[in-house]
């Protein structure tokens, strides 16, 4: 109870003001599991680093925007960490990125580390460039349930939406990854 009254004092001050103390300390209170939520998603640290800033100034320039009313500020700050996430998979930033990446940039232990590591970024690309199929809404849902392990209801809580809408969305795209990752994996 403590944290949240000094969250919603830190809050106020910086849609007041712009209070630069109240703001490094929301910052540095929310920090790491935004950057867990990211790089959950990106599975590269740099990346992560930089779109977590990317998230947090985003978070300050439309704090003015946020009513406790409508949601936590957490949920809030998710929000735009979803959203700044699918924005990236959409960015011509990300497929620049992809396209470029070289293997001999990385530094592995030995080959067995390599094929992990290739396998488990090329699925997670995979995964990220058929999830930018779904619309927006499906892609949220899809992010909560698995880079935060969100049970429905909690995402439905979240999003102001019936929990039949959430397992309905989710379900819609989980058969929509599948169909296309198999179909990808079928053109190999």
């Amino acid at each position: 109870m403590k944290q949240v009254n000094q969250e919603k004092r830190w809050i106020r001050r910086i849609q007041k003001s712009g209070n630069e103390d109240s703001a490094n300390q929301l910052v540095q209170l929310y920090y790491r599991e935004i950057f867990a939520f990211v790089y959950k998603q990106v599975l590269d640290e740099q990346e992560a680093l930089d779109l977590t800033q990317e998230v947090f100034i985003r978070m300050l320039q439309s704090i003015g925007q946020f009513d406790a009313k409508k949601a936590g500020f957490r949920t809030w700050l998710y929000r735009i960490a979803t959203n700044h996430c699918i924005d990236y998979f959409r960015s011509k930033r990300y497929k620049t990125a992809r396209a470029t990446e070289y293997i001999e940039d990385e530094e592995f232990e030995g080959a067995d580390d390599i094929l992990k590591d290739v396998s488990e970024k090329e699925e997670m690309q995979e995964l990220q460039a058929t999830l930018a199929l779904c619309d927006e809404d499906s892609q949220a849902i899809v992010r909560y349930k698995l880079f935060l392990d969100k049970s429905f209801r909690e995402i439905a809580l979240e999003m102001c939406v019936a929990e039949s809408t959430v397992k309905t969305k989710y379900y819609k795209a989980i058969r929509l990854l599948r169909k296309e990752m198999e179909e990808r994996r079928h053109d190999y």
